[in-house]
């Protein structure tokens, strides 16, 4: 049992004065409450000396239990601790992140200058409760965000997130007991990308659409990599005979522009290439060395999407016959996940191919395209079923 006590202090001097100094500004009428006569001792974990006052001997024997079981099970937060405003848990969770790349980390520190500091930082981290983080959720939802706009559901989330992460490292730090940002519901997020599935001639007509960057357009529909992959990959990640595309980068958008990053999800891959693909990406490699791009942009750098989408892509749309699908760069993604499934890839293939993290990802977003195979197991499985009475019925 952890070794708590309560003390009367009564006769102790400084209890005295300041009952005399309580008692001269009672007649001049003040409505303070009286010092406390019963004091509550213990030694927290770190073996420093705590002490609380109360006016009542029921109060503090209450305490007393309260702080046993506490210390006896491990479950004890200093109280000190919990006056530790917000704001400074935030800067020290901030700079704790070590694996997030610099996009994630900018995206995380808007969100705590927008939203969560100027709501948050002046409370001490032991008084925000559960309701509080309900009423603000709902102001969110409900309230114009700083830019004028309603917050998406997804934006939403994502600043509950960052929030409910500052909080953890609170709890982790001994500071508050709880994560007063767990059990929440949350906006609903609906996935407003209709998915596009062109079919091999669509592509094709897209593709010569293009012009010169037929290669890129047929890359994007039959590869299926992100276009920040696809802008940010090298000659020499172009393996002909193997004939596979080696996907270790992107670019990723900074403050101050472009900047070449990990992929997505660190999942590094590598991405088959159609046969008939080879001879028309071959000319592309005795242009530029191991380091070049290979998809460059007119000046040499990266292809700028907000450029390249209006004046080439959009343009080969419309002169595709295209037009009204709504077809977008990122959408080739579709088309080549659907194309794959169509030719036979399982799940496994098809989340190697995107650079998915898991299958299950890949089945929530294409399982529809999987062909129905329960008829095939009904009649494998009856195959066997009468199999085995033929066999029966022969030994009989």
């Amino acid at each position: 049992m952890a070794k708590v006590w309560i003390e009367d202090r009564e006769r102790h001097a400084d209890y005295q004065a300041a009952m005399e100094k309580w008692q001269a500004a009672k007649r001049e009428g003040s409505k303070r409450n009286p010092p406390g006569r019963w004091r509550v001792r213990w030694y927290g974990p770190d073996g420093k000396p705590k002490a609380k006052t109360f006016a009542k001997v029921p109060q503090a024997e209450a305490e007393k239990r309260a702080l046993e079981e506490r210390l006896g099970k491990g479950s004890y937060r200093d109280p000190k601790q919990g006056k530790t405003l917000f704001s400074a848990v935030a800067e020290e969770w901030f700079s704790s992140l070590r694996k997030q790349a610099e996009r994630t980390r900018n995206d995380y520190r808007e969100l705590l200058d927008l939203y969560v500091i100027p709501k948050w930082g002046q409370w001490q981290v032991a008084a925000i409760q559960w309701e509080d983080v309900s009423d603000w959720l709902n102001v969110l939802r409900d309230q114009p965000g700083k830019r004028g706009k309603p917050l998406s559901p997804a934006r939403i989330a994502k600043t509950h997130l960052v929030f409910s992460m500052v909080l953890k490292r609170a709890a982790l730090s001994g500071r508050i007991a709880v994560n007063p940002a767990s059990g929440h519901e949350l906006p609903r997020i609906e996935d407003d990308d209709e998915h596009v599935y062109l079919t091999h001639d669509q592509l094709a007509a897209l593709a010569d659409a293009a012009g010169e960057h037929r290669v890129f357009v047929l890359v994007l529909g039959y590869c299926g990599i992100r276009w920040s992959e696809a802008t940010a990959l090298e000659a020499g990640r172009l393996q002909l005979d193997t004939r596979r595309l080696r996907i270790v980068q992107a670019h990723t958008r900074v403050k101050g522009g472009m900047k070449i990053g990990p992929v997505k999800n660190h999942e590094r891959r590598s991405v088959p290439i159609l046969a008939s693909m080879v001879e028309e990406l071959r000319p592309l490699l005795a242009e530029r060395r191991r380091n070049q791009l290979l998809f460059p942009g007119s000046d040499g750098t990266h292809l700028r999407y907000t450029t390249w989408r209006p004046n080439v892509f959009d343009a080969a749309v419309k002169a595709a016959g295209l037009d009204g699908l709504g077809i977008t760069p990122h959408k080739l993604r579709h088309t080549a996940a659907s194309l794959a499934i169509a030719a036979g890839a399982d799940v496994k293939v098809v989340q190697l191919m995107l650079g998915h993290k898991s299958a299950a990802m890949t089945l929530d977003v294409y399982g529809h395209l999987f062909p129905d195979r329960l008829d095939e197991v009904a009649n494998a499985l009856d195959a066997g079923r009468k199999s085995a009475l033929a066999a029966r019925t022969a030994e009989r």
